[in-house]
């Protein structure tokens, strides 16, 4: 059952795993991330999309600059975030190298408007969704912005999540309206989770 107010417990989370993502030794990040895109990119589903939704990564995200290139190299679509100002909604913009993007909001390398190409349809796609936190059912820790919540409220094409398995735990707290992803990779195992799919 769904907690009735699980802020406290998430900021609680949240704090948690960003200093263990911060404490992790740089050569063992390195390391698990180079696992985490292999599994990604021998996934069925990477495989048969033909349009790739992922975010720019931080220091203490699973590094998604090797998963773009990758994408970019198998002719895909690649489609990152930019999140618009004043509001708490974000676009997906298509680029064609990580050379073009600059830094946005919060700092993370973002798409630049009237540069790079607006996407408001994702036909065979496959979103890669960020977390601090997963947990067995699929369920996301995110920052607590609400930028995925909302994009994903929408959105109909396949989810996965990536993550360190260090940092998914069996159950998280969630809310009624929350989406699972379909899949969780990590450097030591694939798991599907319970799918939620809308008809």
């Amino acid at each position: 059952m769904p907690v009735a107010d699980i802020r406290p417990i998430k900021e609680g989370l949240r704090q948690k795993y960003k200093q263990q993502r911060a404490d992790m030794p740089p050569e063992e990040k390195a390391r698990v991330d180079e696992i985490i895109a292999a599994r990604v990119a021998s996934l069925w589903q990477y495989q048969r999309c033909r349009m790739l939704l992922v975010y720019v990564s931080t220091k203490i995200e699973v590094d998604t600059f090797r998963i773009i290139e990758r994408a970019l190299a198998d002719g895909k679509a690649v489609a990152v975030p930019r999140c618009v100002p004043g509001t708490r909604q974000m676009e997906f913009y298509r680029i064609h190298s990580v050379k073009d993007l600059e830094p946005g909001t919060f700092g993370v390398l973002e798409p630049v408007p009237g540069v790079h190409e607006l996407l408001r349809e994702f036909p065979d796609s496959l979103c890669i969704v960020p977390a601090l936190s997963y947990d067995w059912h699929g369920y996301r820790l995110g920052y607590g912005k609400g930028y995925y919540d909302r994009f994903l409220s929408k959105y109909d094409g396949v989810m996965i999540g990536i993550c360190y398995s260090d940092c998914v735990q069996r159950k998280l707290p969630h809310g009624r309206f929350d989406r699972p992803v379909e899949l969780l990779v990590t450097e030591r195992y694939l798991r599907r989770t319970a799918t939620h799919r809308r008809v």
